[in-house]
């Protein structure tokens, strides 16, 4: 008896997955708990088991697809058993008329939608459909046609580039043909569920398509694929997928030195196995040369040319970037943030950080940098003024002052900025905070942390400080009514008492501390008695845990 491949439940805020590579192909026999599929989703990646042993007898969900939780990824059972169950996957079969595919025009039901596929591969023609690709994507763009009008194309062989607010992906071909026509031009805007194209038999009928009313343009089956490829190459920092940055470690590639071919210069897996092919001839240098031929003459500077490309242009602004211009304004419009900053002499811990470090490092395992004693006293802080450590519910009229301190740290990783959570760290010593704050950041760059571990912050801390800043006005992480920004650490002259009483100028170690909080909670005289609560605690440097 078959058994179906789900997607499991990956953490309390994860919905949905993309499978990002197959282990294992159908036909090859699986063992029970063996890793079959890796899976991405918005917080980790992870590799899901086999639910049992015997054949992979059909693959529901390919490369690049995205399934809800769960929802069938593919099916499992013993050789020569029969594959009927995966051709209904997501069924809502009741919608068995092939006429009705149209009707996915409007968007408003994204999971239903997809159901008409299989159905309609049972006649001559199966259409082209906009998969589901995120909880909030309603829509993507075309951004390029992989195959034209009358190609050849293979179930699922990458057939169409789209564009959405979240990332830029490949629709594979959902069945084997030829590519009768095309629905939605390059450029063109489609909804969740809408037609894209269709497959079918050579000379098979491809009117039906040209009914749907979003595509105006069906008749445009034009080609013009090449030119969209080389203009996008002048985006910022294009999207790379978990999968691509793999490939890219187990084969050496340096992914500053690839030349996407995806959408807007993005780099796809066959970028990175090209690369990794031309690394094994004698003279990488040259080939690299080669590969960016007119773009960027020096090649540890390769990044740098593609700036200068957009000076005196207009680009049109990336769906991911708009996105992000959102939330931002959104953080800052939901809630009325100010910041408040203090200096603060930290010269004491400085000389106690240069005293014990050796030996921290050598009993903890860790670095013993400056972070830990940041954090502690904020902890420490949160303990006497907990409406900083709250959240506000405005439409229900409830504060809700948090019992345990939860304290998110932001963490750079080559994904972007994450915040994974440090739970009950008011119950942690700098040597815990310093342990705990090593082991999930570095968990978290290397995209190893559960997705538990990126929610349930309380109060969260940036380290802006390490990339040289000052200090900065960092932007609330809602719900949570305050985040601390600690800056770097600097020598500079400063007026102090001496034991004489008299005022004198002294080289000192100093950093500006800046809270951001939410005043329609936290009254500024608040924020200003929890940092000077933090300063103080710093100042005093008491910290005998660390082994002085």
């Amino acid at each position: 008896m078959s058994v179906s491949v789900t997607l499991p439940a990956l953490g309390e805020s994860v919905t949905e997955g993309t499978v990002t590579r197959w282990l294992k192909k159908v036909g090859d026999t699986v063992a029970a708990d063996e890793p079959l599929v890796e899976i991405s989703t918005d917080k980790v990646d992870t590799e899901i088991p086999a639910p049992a042993s015997g054949v992979l007898l059909s693959i529901t969900a390919p490369e690049d697809a995205t399934v809800p939780v769960g929802g069938e990824l593919a099916v499992i059972g013993q050789a020569g058993e029969a594959v009927a169950a995966p051709s209904a996957p997501a069924p809502a079969a009741p919608v068995a008329a092939p006429a009705p595919a149209p009707t996915p025009t409007p968007a408003p039901a994204p999971a239903p939608v997809p159901a008409p596929a299989p159905v309609a591969s049972s006649g001559s023609t199966t259409p082209i459909l906009l998969p589901a690709l995120g909880e909030s994507v309603s829509e993507g763009t075309v951004t390029r046609w992989l195959k034209k009008v009358g190609d050849a194309v293979a179930a699922d062989e990458p057939i169409v580039e789209i564009s959405t607010d979240k990332v830029d992906t490949e629709i594979p071909a959902p069945a084997g043909g030829v590519l009768l026509s095309i629905a939605v031009a390059e450029d063109g805007v489609v909804a969740v569920g809408g037609t894209l194209g269709l497959i079918g038999a050579p000379g098979g009928a491809a009117a039906p398509p040209a009914a749907p009313t979003p595509p105006p343009a069906a008749a445009p089956a034009p080609t013009p694929t090449p030119a969209p490829a080389p203009a996008p190459v002048g985006d910022d920092e294009p999207y790379v997928t978990p999968l691509v940055r793999k490939l890219a470690a187990e084969n050496g590639v340096d992914l500053d030195t690839v030349v996407g071919t995806g959408v807007g210069g993005r780099i796809r897996k066959q970028d990175v196995l090209a690369a990794a092919r031309g690394a094994s001839a004698p003279a990488p240098a040259t080939s690299a040369t080669v590969t960016t031929p007119a773009s960027a003459p020096a090649p540890a500077a390769a990044p740098a040319p593609a700036t200068p490309g957009l000076r005196g242009t207009t680009q049109p602004l990336s769906r991911l970037r708009r996105v992000i211009a959102e939330r931002m304004v959104e953080s800052l419009q939901e809630s009325a943030q100010l910041t408040t900053v203090v200096e603060v002499d930290v010269t004491r811990i400085a000389a106690l950080r240069d005293k014990v470090k050796r030996d921290f490092e050598a009993r903890e395992g860790v670095k013993l940098t400056f972070l830990p004693f940041f954090a502690k006293a904020a902890v420490e802080a949160l303990a006497v003024y907990p409406q900083l450590n709250a959240s506000l519910d405005l439409a229900a009229g409830t504060v809700t002052y948090h019992g345990e301190i939860n304290l998110g740290v932001a963490v750079d990783t080559e994904r972007g900025l994450l915040v994974p959570v440090v739970r009950d760290a008011g119950d942690l010593s700098v040597s815990g905070l310093a342990r705990r704050i090593s082991d999930v950041a570095e968990r978290t760059r290397i995209n190893k942390v559960s997705p538990d571990e990126l929610s349930g912050g309380t109060f969260t801390i940036t380290n802006t400080g390490s990339r040289g800043a000052l200090f900065d006005t960092p932007i609330i992480n809602q719900p949570q009514v305050a985040i601390l920004g600690t800056g770097s650490v600097v020598k500079r002259p400063v007026v102090i008492t001496d034991a004489g009483g008299s005022d004198v100028i002294a080289i000192r170690s100093m950093v500006y501390l800046a809270l951001t909080y939410d005043h329609r909670l936290v009254d500024g005289a608040d924020a200003a008695r929890f940092l000077t609560a933090v300063r103080t605690r710093l100042e005093d440097a008491n910290f005998t845990d660390v082994g002085a």
